[in-house]
C-alpha cells in the first residue's frame, strides 16, 4: 500500500541558498517530505538555481522541482501532500516545535552554526564548517572542493573556512565579486541594451552591476553565473556576484550544481546510515 505524504516524519532543512538546494532536490526526488526555513532577507546570488527565491516571490521551481513559501505548519502539510516543498520563513526554526522532525539538515553554510544541535530531532546533520559531529551534530558533509567533497563526517569537523573559493578553470578568488560599497543593488545594460544578469557574458574590466552609485566591474571573462537581486540592500564587502570563466556554463545557469549535487548525496548517505543507526524512520 502506498504511504500517503502526510504520513512520512518531516526531514527540515534550514537555508535555501543554492547549496542547500541542491540537498532539497535530492532530498525530495529520493522520498523524503522535506520543510525548509529561510530568512527574512535571502542574499543568494545563484538565484536561477536556489529556491530561497520563494521567500521573494511566493514560489520558486529549480530543476521541475517547486518550493512554496507558507505561513505555519498546517499549511506545510497540504503543500507537501500536494508534492511541493513547504517553506517557512523562520530563521530560528522555532517551527520544530509544531512540526516535530524527524531530522534537520543545517544548509545555511554560514561557516558557523546558527543554533542547531542536536535536541532539535533525532537526526542532526551540519553542512561545512561550524559544526562537529558527535558535538553539536549527528554528522558533518565536507563542502571544500576536492577529494573530500561531499563526504559524511561522524566524528569531528569540516575541513576550516579558508576564504578562498574553489579554483575552476584555474581562477579561485577572482570569480567572486564583493560589494565595493554598501547601497541599493541597481542593475545596468550593456551595450546592446539588454539589461545584465544571471546567463550574460562578460569580459573583465565590463561594469556589470551597481551598489548604490558605485559601478561594479567583471574581475575575469565568462558567465556571470550569479547576481544579487536587484534592490537588494547591500553592505560593503558582502558577496554579490559569481563569475565561471567556462563558457559553456552559460547553459547550467539555473541548474544544481556539480558541488550542490555532491553535497546532497552527502546528506542522503548520512541520513540513511544514521536513521538505520539509530533504528528512525525517515521514508
Amino acid at each position: 500500500m502506498k504511504q500517503r505524504r502526510d504520513d512520512q516524519p518531516w526531514v527540515l532543512v534550514r537555508g535555501a541558498g543554492d547549496l542547500a538546494t541542491g540537498v532539497i532536490v535530492r532530498l525530495h526526488r529520493c522520498g523524503f517530505r522535506v520543510v525548509v526555513t529561510e530568512c527574512t532577507n535571502p542574499s543568494a546570488i545563484r538565484r536561477r538555481a536556489a529556491l530561497c527565491e520563494a521567500v521573494w516571490q511566493g514560489q520558486a521551481t529549480v530543476e521541475g522541482v517547486t518550493c512554496r513559501r507558507v505561513i505555519d505548519a498546517g499549511e506545510a502539510s497540504r503543500v507537501s501532500q500536494a508534492g511541493e516543498i513547504p517553506l517557512l520563513v523562520d530563521e530560528r526554526a522555532d517551527c520544530v516545535a509544531a512540526l516535530r522532525p524527524a531530522a534537520v539538515v543545517d544548509a545555511i553554510l554560514a561557516k558557523r552554526n546558527l543554533g542547531t544541535n542536536r535536541e532539535m530531532a533525532p537526526v542532526t546533520v551540519g553542512l561545512g564548517p561550524g559544526f562537529t559531529a558527535g558535538e553539536d551534530v549527528d554528522a558533518v558533509i565536507e563542502t571544500k572542493r576536492g577529494h573530500h567533497l561531499g563526504r559524511v563526517i561522524l566524528q569531528g569537523a569540516a575541513i576550516p573556512n579558508t576564504g578562498v573559493p574553489g579554483v575552476i578553470a584555474g581562477y579561485a578568488a577572482e570569480r567572486v565579486i564583493h560589494a565595493p560599497a554598501s547601497g541599493e543593488m541597481i542593475f545596468v545594460q550593456a551595450a546592446s541594451g539588454q539589461t545584465i544578469d544571471i546567463g550574460a557574458l562578460v569580459k573583465k574590466g565590463q561594469e556589470i552591476t551597481r551598489v548604490g552609485g558605485v559601478p561594479v566591474l567583471a574581475t575575469i571573462d565568462g558567465v556571470l553565473r550569479g547576481l544579487i537581486r536587484a534592490g537588494y540592500p547591500v553592505t560593503e564587502g558582502l558577496k554579490i556576484a559569481d563569475i565561471d570563466p567556462r563558457p559553456e556554463q552559460v547553459a547550467y545557469c539555473d541548474t544544481v550544481s556539480d558541488k550542490a549535487r555532491a553535497i546532497g548525496g552527502g546528506v542522503v548517505e548520512a541520513l540513511l546510515y544514521l536513521a538505520r543507526k539509530k533504528d528512525i524512520r525517515l521514508l
